[in-house]
Order: C-alpha cells, then structure tokens, then sequence
C-alpha cells in the first residue's frame, strides 16, 4: 500500500477552478493574455477546457454583438493551431452568421460537428427555415434531424412559445394550459 493518501485532489484540478475564476473576472484588455497564459498550462487537455468553458461563457453575451468580430479575431490568434478550440470558434462563428442572417454555405451546415448540429438545432436564436430544414434532412444524427422537425413544427404553429420556467435554450411547449 502506498502512503498517498487517496482524497487529495490533483494539482490541475485546482489550476483548472483558479483559471475559471480569472477568466470570468478578466478584462477585455487583459483576456488574451491570460487566455494565452492558461494554454500553456502543462496539462493541455484541462487548459483547453478551461478556454473552451470561457469561449461558451464570452460568447454567450458577445454572439450577435458587433465587438464578437474582434474579439473572435483575437481568440484564433491566441489559439493558434489548437484543433479542437480553433472548431469551436469557428463553429460559433458560423451560428452567429446563421443567427444574423449573414452569409455560410450548406457544406460549413452539414460538416459541422455533432455539438454544432445539436445547438443549431435547438437554439431559438437560429430561425432559420433553411438551415432547420436542412438539418432535419442531413443532420449527422437522428436527434439532431428530429430536434430541427419539432422546431419546424414549432415554427409553423402559431400558439408556441417559449416556456417561462425553461430557462434552457430550445425548450418550447405549447401555450395551451398555461
């Protein structure tokens, strides 16, 4: 038996919650730089996650705003060569241009990760009839092509709405009984 004890947390568990903290606290000034200072955290994979987590948070009130532009544009140049968070800003992207009715192709659409597929899917900020349509024809998964029906659905009865106790994007219900 090893001396260890067994309930100590490992180090980059506590890096991972301190990195969340300054990040949310950040200014706008300061956020590459400490965006830069977490990707270069020893363990890749938990840095990543921290960013990615403050990508969601950041563009969770940046999307359809104009500062989003430059502001993506100076998170590709932080993340560099980073596959998976170099996708992830540019599928945020790709909804915001969805969102504002601004130009994307059927093939950024259908070759879109599973994640994308599935927030576009159930987004009320996506209106789209194209783009529902064409994922409730092509969506990689059936959950995502049955998600992109039911808000077609949604969209062509004219009693839906949004539910007052769903706070999650996507959640309609019908307005009958409320």
């Amino acid at each position: 038996m090893s001396d260890e004890p067994f309930d100590e947390e490992p180090a980059e568990h506590h890096r991972y919650r301190r990195y969340l903290q300054d990040l949310e606290g950040v200014s706008p000034a300061e956020e590459a730089a400490l965006v830069a200072t977490v990707l270069r955290d020893p363990v890749m994979s938990m840095a990543e996650a921290a960013v990615n987590r403050h990508l969601e948070c950041r563009v969770s009130v940046l999307l359809t705003d104009p500062a989003f532009t430059a502001w993506g544009h100076n998170m590709a140049a932080v993340i560099g060569d980073r596959p998976f968070l170099t996708r992830r800003l540019r599928e945020w992207t790709l909804l915001r241009a969805i969102a504002l009715d601004e130009p994307w192709t059927v093939e950024e659409l259908t070759t879109a990760s599973d994640w994308f597929q599935r927030t576009a899917s159930a987004a009320q900020i996506v209106t789209s009839a194209e783009v529902l349509t064409l994922l409730a024809e092509r969506g990689r998964t059936r959950r995502v092509r049955n998600a992109a029906r039911r808000r077609i659905q949604l969209r062509l009865t004219p009693n839906a709405m949004v539910h007052p106790r769903c706070s999650s994007v996507g959640e309609t219900r019908p307005t009958d009984g409320l």
